[in-house]
């Protein structure tokens, strides 16, 4: 909304700083020649970027699992760490960087797949303890979320270098 009075308002401005200068007509010294005034290339440009918003790999009710899978073994082998950014996905390649969503607040995380589950039928995403802390759905227990794919690229410029060792 604001773009557009702003935009409204630049062409108003720039239509109206135009007849201005014509109203007064020539005068004696200017009559045989027409001035115009030179307008530099980026003054009344407004820059719209469109939002990107890619279609989602997945959408439907995530859940959360917690202390009593501590110090397990996960699919992948290293053990289960509640405070860790970690899911478990049906299908999805263990190592894979998914963002999860909660529809219900708008709040979302960034997490590694790193498990298989969730064992419950109708759930897509069991997320660890701390992940779902982080979207706000820990009390809940369940949540409809949706999953978008993260490029590996953009999780390596988001860490730390130290992180990256």
């Amino acid at each position: 909304m604001r773009r557009r009075v702003a935009y409204g308002l630049a062409v108003l401005l720039s239509v109206a700083s135009l007849g201005a200068g014509a109203a007064g007509g020539p005068n004696s010294s200017e009559a045989g020649s027409t001035q115009m005034r030179a307008i530099p290339k980026d003054a009344w440009v407004v820059k719209v970027q469109p939002k990107h918003r890619s279609k989602p790999y997945q959408v439907g009710t995530a859940s959360w699992y917690g202390a009593y899978f501590e110090g397990k073994p996960t699919a992948s082998g290293e053990p289960y760490d509640m405070h860790d950014l970690t899911a478990a996905h049906p299908t999805l390649p263990l190592g894979t960087v998914v963002r999860v969503t909660n529809l219900r607040n708008g709040r979302s995380v960034i997490v590694r797949v790193n498990d298989r589950g969730p064992v419950v039928d109708g759930r897509i995403i069991d997320l660890s303890y701390n992940a779902a802390k982080a979207i706000d759905m820990k009390s809940r227990g369940i949540q409809r979320v949706r999953l978008d794919l993260v490029p590996t690229t953009t999780i390596a410029m988001a860490q730390p270098v130290s992180a990256l060792r």
